[in-house]
């Protein structure tokens, strides 16, 4: 069952980053991260009282909900940073990058959780998912708005502050429902989210925002939502070294996606980027 929740998790994850990207053509990428997070967090609440565990908040221990928090934070880095990086450069150059939190999660959680089992597997797999990253992470030139390398300055960070976000979270999570735990995470985002947007002056952008866009970014949060949904069942009953490179796996849906939506495409040498990466992933799957 964790198993299928992590591809279900990724399918998402992927539709994600395109309706995101669609969403911020014209609006910062700040505001639209604060509005998205309004979303997940309502699906998320629904959710809990969907599977009537809104009742056992009181018991979560303290050290859960301060990892939970910290999860939440570290999600809320990650997001802007991706975020910004998707309004910048293209959506092929920035996804690898931030896919390669997943090498630093599998790695984490071998050396603080003892996940083990078929470790020669595992550290074959994510060397095959290192090659497939620096491979799909080419310079060429590119037909999108990309203001000098800043973008991948971001891409970087967010993929640091995700890796951190999947060590937290199964922390955060034992023993907590893990809609419920989800929710929780997404009110500190919402909180760090908007005061990014009050900090930098641009509450008064949400006004202006293309009804278009808002849809796009309206459904990227229900993507999300989706996806968080069910990346947490996965990570709370399942190893999490299995689940982070599955749930990476999302970067198929985004490629295909952008290449019929942005007219992306990949080159041959990334293309064998992307392979290597799929072959990595499902190594570690299949051998889980």
């Amino acid at each position: 069952m964790w198993l299928a929740m992590a591809i279900l998790s990724a399918v998402f994850a992927g539709l994600t980053a395109i309706l995101a990207k669609c969403g911020i053509k014209k609006t910062d990428s700040d505001v639209a991260t604060a509005l998205r997070t309004i979303v997940v967090l309502l699906f998320s609440w629904i959710m809990v009282f969907v599977v009537g565990s809104a009742g056992a908040i009181g018991d979560i221990g303290a050290k859960s909900l301060v990892f939970l928090i910290l999860s939440g934070f570290a999600t809320g880095a990650s997001w802007i940073c991706y975020f910004k990086a998707l309004s910048m450069g293209d959506v092929n150059k920035v996804v690898p990058i931030d896919k390669s939190s997943t090498i630093l999660s599998v790695l984490l959680a071998i050396l603080l959780f003892g996940e083990t089992q078929h470790l020669a597997v595992k550290l074959a797999g994510t060397a095959l998912l290192a090659i497939g990253i620096f491979l799909m992470i080419e310079r060429k030139d590119s037909k999108g708005a990309e203001t000098g390398k800043s973008w991948m300055l971001y891409a970087v960070l967010s993929a640091v502050f995700a890796a951190l976000t999947s060590i937290l979270a199964k922390v955060g999570i034992s023993g907590v429902e893990s809609n419920l735990g989800t929710a929780i995470r997404t009110g500190v985002v919402l909180i760090m989210a908007w005061l990014i947007v009050f900090t930098k002056g641009k509450q008064n952008q949400v006004k202006a925002i293309d009804k278009k866009e808002l849809l796009f970014i309206s459904l990227s949060g229900l993507a999300t939502g989706a996806s968080w949904l069910c990346y947490y069942y996965a990570i709370q009953n399942g190893v999490v070294s299995v689940v982070v490179p599955i749930d990476k796996l999302s970067i198929l849906v985004t490629v295909t996606f952008s290449y019929f939506v942005f007219r992306e495409r990949l080159s041959r040498k990334a293309l064998c980027g992307l392979l290597l990466m799929v072959v990595g992933t499902l190594a570690m799957a299949i051998w889980a």
